[in-house]
């Protein structure tokens, strides 16, 4: 369940913080000649990041004329990967979150679905991890590339005593902080959930099979000992008189057909006989 809820909402501000960001620095370059001087150099800074795309002029204080810079550096490679990456995440946590609620009958059938699901989340488990790491490392060589001192040494006029260049403001990248976290948080989620796809798959299941075995084989062989061994014997019930001799059991003093039995009839007829012989006589 929080994959369904917080997947499409962890991707979503994953790639909205990165792909529409749009930052403005700016510096001044004060001029001797105080006529040439440009007080309000901005400089637009947007995704993707290709800085060697971005141009501003600056006063060379030599004159009239104008120098046309850019900045230095590419970074596109990296933010739009991290992008990309989120928006793919974000398309297929809302194709699953439909099929868990509507489809799960197809789901579960043949375990195919469990299966890719759990390939799928293993995937983006680990791409999650390198996108956001290596738009970490992005971001912070665009801050670098994008600090207003760097581009200060960049204008010529800068590199004279006589002029005076100051850095105003640089851009505001906490919405780009924000992304990273969000790249981070998305690979723990996902990352977390592989253990709730792997049970999915019925693995953990078959897997905890094996160990019950023997407690079917010992519970086997001790039904067989009981049945098979303290039976009594098969054929006809001996004389009431008779002691029994099953195997395995033992006879009973005191009671009907034991061993008391046996000693009564017998005293009885020690008893009986030599009165009988002397009548006759």
């Amino acid at each position: 369940m929080c994959m369904v809820i917080f997947a499409p909402l962890f991707a979503i501000f994953a790639f909205a913080t990165c792909g529409g960001y749009s930052g403005e620095l700016r510096v001044s370059v004060d001029c001797a000649n105080r006529t040439q001087s440009d007080r309000r150099i901005d400089i637009q800074v947007t995704y993707p990041f290709r800085l060697y795309q971005v141009n501003f002029d600056a006063p060379t204080c030599d004159g009239k004329r104008r120098e046309n810079l850019s900045l230095i550096g590419d970074f596109s490679s990296s933010a739009e990967f991290f992008v990309t990456i989120a928006v793919f995440a974000f398309l297929y946590s809302l194709a699953a979150t439909v099929v868990y609620i509507f489809f799960q009958n197809k789901y579960r059938e043949n375990n195919r679905g469990p299966l890719i699901d759990f390939i799928v989340t293993v995937v983006f488990s680990f791409m999650w991890l390198v996108s956001s790491s290596s738009w970490a490392k992005g971001l912070s060589d665009v801050k670098v590339a994008t600090d207003p001192d760097e581009i200060l040494l960049l204008i010529s006029a800068c590199k004279q005593p006589t002029n005076k260049c100051a850095s105003v403001r640089g851009p505001v990248m906490s919405s780009l902080n924000t992304s990273v976290v969000f790249g981070f948080l998305n690979f723990i989620l996902w990352a977390g959930n592989i253990w709730f796809v792997f049970k999915e798959t019925g693995w953990h299941a078959s897997g905890n099979r094996y160990p019950q075995e023997p407690v079917e084989k010992q519970s086997g062989s001790q039904s067989l000992n009981q049945g098979g061994y303290n039976q009594e014997p098969y054929g006809p019930t001996p004389p009431f008189n008779q002691p029994q001799a099953g195997f395995g059991q033992q006879p009973s003093f005191g009671q009907p057909g034991g061993l008391g039995q046996q000693n009564f009839n017998q005293t009885r007829y020690n008893q009986t006989g030599p009165t009988s012989f002397a009548n006759q006589i």
